[in-house]
């Protein structure tokens, strides 16, 4: 009878037990299915009263041996031997009884329906416990036992040999069943062991293919973050040379060694925000952005090289644009330049169309569209396709007539969706081509507040100071004190962080510049140990640099004691900037760091 037993008691894993148990509670309906089926049967043969008293007697033993399933399904291979079986073999002997009655019943199909019920039982008995016979014999020993009260009545008619031949024709087909299901779930085991080693090979194959990915990333976001620093000697180098006295040919040199670095640094930086995006590290910040100072930021540089070529530039706003948001201005500025370079790249004659459309999605909430329309020669549907693939462009001569390395795009559009928005395009062969930034945004304000009296404050500058210079790298030592030395500056040097606390114990400065990445000692420890210790430089103002441009290495660098922080290649404006501020000490140093961090955040 249907869930009689439980599968691999005998023998088996407590585990697999449970699987069985777990199985048999599932499908326990089944059982009361069959009870149904059998109770018509015998009520139609041996009368309503007793067959509905079969009908209620097995029900509740049904019920009662359901209730003890769920009592001990959690607890097989906890020591309770061989309950269930009897429980399932009590509850066989009620099932039993539905032959009997057949058989004594004196009923036409009486005798029919009773064998058919025998061998009804014993194959529901065997097809569930077909993997462990032993308990298939003992749980179906009712049935056995009501065959022989039969048999015994039978004895000395003509009815009783026929009757017993019945025996080896049920046992024959019991051992086909059974022999056949072992041999199918041998098999089926046999298959899901291959199965199993199949996918031991393919995850170990996986985690080879994650560790070589892993490997990949963390060299290039090595390799492109150390070509920073002959970066900044090359750069640095073009920008000392560029105010020295030059003939014609030499400065048209000079702009090609300076353009092609620019290039490279560019390249540098596509390569780092790749690793970072695949590594999960791409950093975002949230700030308050004004929509205007947006828009001059990501259009300003455009205009002049689309008017270069002989392009037309149009601006356009639509729908309800607030006045501020919160977002990312670094990151939506990088997407949206990304869209507006190769428009202006890819584009020969016609113009360039920036829109910007706004849609109200609740009173904080607004969907911004930042489309960029060209009107180049347009992308097949073909070319589509492969567009956004990291490391291709639609046209391989691109790659030899415009550079670059086919990464733009996909980052854009890996940044857009970490940013919630994707990035679409629509495009016809000789018609141009329209990239569409969708992102959402919440809303700071709708309306424009009114702008605070600017107060101008005349910035004294000029004087000439004693400046420590902390840098491993002799190139960028040397461009460092010919900068210094042009602008009528002091300097001393140092090769490592310990020569620098060596240095500054006793020698005063008015500024330290630091490298971070250093031999002996690193810049942020030697600059913790100039602020703890008790030189004459403990509260000389110190400027940090790195080829890092993450915000936590800003942090990090202000945290250990630095006043200001600049990237590498070094921008020597921004260092003519900071530098001005030194007479006024840490503070103004400081106070000047911050007021400009909070124009370029709005923007």
């Amino acid at each position: 009878m249907v869930g009689d037993g439980i599968k691999g008691l005998d023998g088996q894993a407590p585990g697999e037990a449970a699987q069985a148990l777990t199985a048999i509670l599932q499908t326990h309906y089944l059982r009361y299915l069959i009870i149904v089926s059998w109770a018509l049967g015998v009520i139609v043969t041996v009368g309503l009263v007793h067959g509905m008293a079969w009908f209620v007697a097995t029900l509740a033993a049904g019920a009662l041996r359901g209730e003890v399933e769920k009592r001990i399904s959690q607890r097989v291979g906890a020591g309770w031997g061989m309950l269930f079986p009897v429980v399932a073999t009590a509850t066989t002997a009620v099932w039993a009884v539905a032959p009997l009655l057949a058989w004594f019943s004196n009923a036409q199909f009486g005798h029919e329906l009773a064998i058919a019920l025998l061998v009804s039982g014993y194959v529901l008995v065997f097809a569930q416990l077909r993997s462990s016979p032993r308990q298939a014999i003992m749980i179906s020993s009712p049935y056995g036992l009501a065959a022989a009260i039969i048999a015994v009545s039978l004895m000395g008619g003509p009815l009783f040999w026929p009757f017993l031949t019945l025996v080896p024709f049920i046992a024959a087909s019991l051992f086909v069943l059974v022999t056949m299901t072992v041999l199918r779930e041998d098999r089926i085991r046999a298959f899901q062991e291959h199965q199993s080693h199949l996918i031991e090979e393919l995850e170990a194959a996986r985690d080879k293919a994650d560790a070589a990915n892993e490997a990949k990333s963390s060299f290039l976001g090595v390799i492109s973050h150390e070509l920073r620093t002959p970066m900044n000697g090359v750069l640095g180098a073009a920008q000392l040379l560029s105010a020295t006295r030059l003939e014609g040919t030499q400065r048209e040199y000079l702009s090609i060694i300076r353009n092609s670095g620019d290039n490279l640094l560019s390249l540098l930086n596509d390569i780092l925000d790749m690793t970072k995006i695949e590594a999960g590290k791409m950093n975002f910040d949230v700030v308050d952005v004004q929509v205007d100072d947006l828009q001059r930021r990501i259009t300003g540089p455009f205009e002049a090289q689309a008017e270069a070529k002989g392009l037309t530039f149009v601006t356009a706003l639509e729908g309800e644009i607030p006045a501020v948001v919160r977002g990312d201005p670094l990151r939506v500025c990088q997407v949206v330049q990304n869209l507006l370079s190769n428009a202006v790249k890819f584009t020969d004659q016609g113009e360039i169309r920036y829109t910007v459309r706004g849609r109200r999605i609740s009173d904080r909430r607004v969907g911004f569209e930042f489309s960029v329309t060209d009107s180049g020669s347009g992308i097949s549907r073909e070319d589509l396709e492969r567009l956004f693939q990291p490391f291709t462009q639609v046209d391989n001569s691109s790659t030899r007539k415009f550079g670059g390395t086919g990464l733009g795009l996909t980052i854009a559009r890996r940044m857009a969706h970490i940013m919630g928005g994707d990035i679409t395009v629509t495009s016809r062969l000789g018609e141009g081509s329209t990239f569409t930034l969708s992102i959402e945004g919440e809303v700071v304000e709708w309306a424009k507040a009114e702008e605070a009296e600017v107060i101008d404050a005349d910035i004294e500058g000029g004087d000439h100071l004693d400046v420590l210079v902390v840098e491993d790298h002799p190139v960028n030592r040397m461009i460092l004190e010919a900068w210094m030395g042009s602008a009528g500056h002091r300097t001393s040097t140092a090769e490592n962080g310990q020569l620098a606390v060596d240095i500054a114990m006793n020698q005063q400065f008015d500024l330290i510049i630091m490298d971070v990445n250093m031999p002996v000692m690193d810049g942020l420890t030697a600059t913790r140990l100039i602020r703890e210790g008790t030189g004459v430089n403990v509260d000389t103002p110190v400027v940090v640099l790195s080829a890092s441009a993450r915000i936590e290495d800003h942090e990090a660098g202000l945290a250990a004691g630095a006043d200001a922080y600049l990237n590498k290649p070094i921008d020597f404006r921004s260092l003519a900037e900071l530098m001005v501020q030194v007479p006024g000490g840490r503070i103004a140093l400081r106070q000047a760091v911050e007021a400009a961090e909070e124009p370029a955040a709005a923007a």
